[in-house]
C-alpha cells in the first residue's frame, strides 16, 4: 500500500506540482473554449519578463515531466461534444488556442508559440509544471508578470492527459489515478495545493528524505486562490494565515516530487534565491482606464479611517501591519485554516524549509492576514478562496452571487473585477464535472463568500468613493 500510495502522488506531482506552491506546508465561470481565436494574448510590457528570475522559472525543470507536446497537441481528441468537433474542424494553430484557454494556460512572452508559460522543458522533450501554474495569469486578456492565475483548470487538464494517453496508445500507469484520489480544485481558477502539500510533506523528514511507509494524514480538502506575487515584498509572513515566514526556502516546497532527493533541493537553492529577488522586484500593474481623481481622493480619506488599521497605508509613508484578523472577527470561511494543525504549522520550523536565522514560525494563528491591497483592481476574484468576483461584490456582502461563471478575457470596470454572469443555482442542462467547473458555485464546502461584513459601515457613496480609492493603488 505504502508503494502504491508513492506511485500516486509522483505521477499527479510530475504534472500538477506547481498547484501547491502558494500554500504548500511541510507536516511533520472559466469559458468553455468553444470561441475559435487565432490570435496570441496581449503582454503587460514589463522588464520583468527579461529577468534572471523569471527566465529561470520558464526554462528549468524542477520536477519530473508529465507529460510533452504530442500529447498537448492532442488534447483535443479527448474533449466534449460539441467541443470535440469544432476541435477536430479547426487548424492546428486554433486548437493550440483552444487548448490554452480549456485549461488556463498562456504563451509565455519570448516564445510565443512554443511550451505555455506554466511550463518548462525537461531537455528531454517533456513538460515540467513551474510556479507560474498558479501565478502566471492574465487580466483583461493581457499577461501580467505575478498575476494570478484565476483560470488554471488543473482537474480538467489532469483528466483529459489520462484520457488523449490513452487514445494515443501510450502506458498510463495506475500513479496517474493519484488526481482522482487527491482532488486538484472544485472550481476553475482555484485549487486544493494546501492538501497537496500536506500529502507530499507527509512523506518527508525534516531533512526532506522520502519515507513511502508513512500513514496519511487527516486531509480537509479546501480550495483557494493564488495571491498576486507582486505583493510578496511587502509580507513578512505567507500564505492566508501567515505562518511561514518569507523566504527563497519557502518557495522551493513546490518541488516535493518524491523522485526528488534532499539533494536536489540543495543544488537549487541558488536558483531560489535569484527567483525570490525576482518576486521582490515585481511591481503591481497601474490601473488601465481613466480615474476619478476627485472621488479617489476622497476615498483616501475613507480608506484611512477605516481600512487601513487591517490593510496599511499606501502612498508617500506607506506602512502595511501584517496584520493577521481573528477567525470570528472577519468571518470567512474557515475551512483553509482548520486544514492545518497546529502540530504541522510548528513541524515547518524544524524542516529544512524553516531552519533559517531570525525566523519564527506561528503554529497557531488567530485567522487569516489581511493581505497588502497593491494592485487589487487586478487580482481578482477576492477573499481567500476566490469566492468573490468583484470589488463591487466585496462592499455589496448581501450582493454577492450564490453561482458565477467569468468569461476568459472580460473585465467589469464599473464593478472592478472579473466580467461574470450570476445566478441563484446551476444553469439548467449543465452536467459533468468538468462543465461544472466552470462555475463558481458558493454553497459547496470552503467556498462560501460570507464574511469582510466591514464595508457595511460605508454608506453607498462612501462605498464608491474607497473603491475609487483602490483602483489607484
Amino acid at each position: 500500500m505504502s508503494n502504491r500510495r508513492f506511485d500516486l502522488c509522483r505521477h499527479a506531482f510530475g504534472i500538477l506540482t506547481a498547484a501547491a506552491l502558494v500554500v504548500l506546508v511541510f507536516v511533520c465561470g472559466r469559458p468553455s473554449a468553444a470561441e475559435i481565436k487565432t490570435d496570441t494574448d496581449e503582454v503587460w510590457p514589463s522588464e520583468a519578463w527579461s529577468e534572471k528570475g523569471y527566465d529561470l522559472l520558464v526554462n528549468r525543470a524542477y520536477v519530473p515531466a508529465g507529460f510533452g507536446k504530442e500529447v498537448f497537441d492532442n488534447l483535443w481528441r479527448s474533449w466534449e461534444e460539441p467541443l470535440h468537433s469544432k476541435a477536430e474542424k479547426a487548424t492546428p494553430q486554433q486548437r493550440r488556442r483552444m487548448a490554452l484557454s480549456r485549461y488556463g494556460l498562456t504563451e509565455a512572452p519570448g516564445r510565443i508559440g512554443g511550451i505555455p508559460m506554466q511550463y518548462a522543458d525537461d531537455g528531454k522533450g517533456g513538460w515540467a509544471t513551474n510556479c507560474l501554474t498558479c501565478h502566471g495569469g492574465k487580466v483583461a486578456g493581457k499577461i501580467i508578470p505575478g498575476a494570478p492565475n484565476t483560470g488554471i483548470a488543473l482537474q480538467t487538464l489532469v483528466q483529459d492527459v489520462v484520457a488523449t494517453k490513452r487514445l494515443l496508445g501510450k502506458k498510463v500507469p495506475p500513479s496517474e489515478l493519484g488526481a482522482a484520489l487527491i482532488p486538484l480544485g472544485g472550481s476553475n481558477g482555484t485549487t486544493n495545493a494546501i492538501i497537496f502539500g500536506v500529502v507530499l510533506g507527509s512523506m518527508r523528514d525534516a531533512d526532506l528524505n522520502v519515507h513511502t511507509d508513512r500513514p496519511m494524514p487527516k486531509l480537509m480538502h479546501n480550495d483557494h486562490d493564488a495571491p498576486a506575487w507582486w505583493n510578496y515584498k511587502y509580507k513578512t509572513y505567507l500564505y492566508a494565515d501567515g505562518f511561514a515566514p518569507r523566504g527563497h526556502r519557502a518557495l522551493m516546497q513546490f518541488m516535493m516530487a518524491p523522485s526528488n532527493g534532499p539533494e536536489v533541493f540543495h543544488k537549487a537553492e541558488a536558483d531560489f534565491e535569484e527567483i525570490e529577488q525576482w518576486l521582490m522586484s515585481l511591481d503591481p500593474p497601474k490601473y488601465p482606464w481613466p480615474i476619478n481623481q476627485a472621488l479617489a481622493d476622497r476615498g483616501e480619506v475613507l480608506f484611512n479611517q477605516t481600512c487601513s488599521e487591517c490593510h496599511g497605508t499606501y502612498g508617500e509613508n506607506a506602512s502595511y501591519p501584517n496584520k493577521n484578523v481573528p477567525l470570528d472577527v472577519v468571518g470567512t470561511d474557515r475551512a483553509r485554516w482548520d486544514s492545518l494543525t497546529t502540530q504541522m504549522r510548528a513541524g515547518y520550523k524544524f524542516s529544512w524549509f524553516g531552519r533559517l536565522d531570525g525566523q519564527e514560525v506561528i503554529a497557531n494563528p488567530e485567522g487569516y492576514v489581511a493581505q497588502p491591497l497593491y494592485g487589487i483592481w487586478a487580482s481578482a476574484p477576492y477573499l481567500h478562496n476566490g469566492s468573490v468576483p468583484t470589488l463591487w461584490h466585496l462592499f455589496h456582502p448581501d450582493k454577492r452571487p450564490v453561482v458565477w461563471k467569468r468569461t476568459e478575457n472580460g473585465y467589469d470596470t464599473q464593478r472592478v473585477g472579473l466580467e461574470v454572469t450570476e445566478y441563484d443555482d446551476l444553469p439548467a442542462g449543465v452536467k459533468g464535472s468538468k462543465q461544472k467547473r466552470t462555475f463558481f458555485d458558493t454553497r459547496k464546502f470552503a467556498k462560501s463568500a460570507q464574511g469582510h461584513l466591514f464595508p457595511d459601515e460605508l454608506s453607498e457613496d462612501e462605498k464608491q468613493a474607497v473603491m475609487e480609492y483602490l483602483k489607484t493603488l
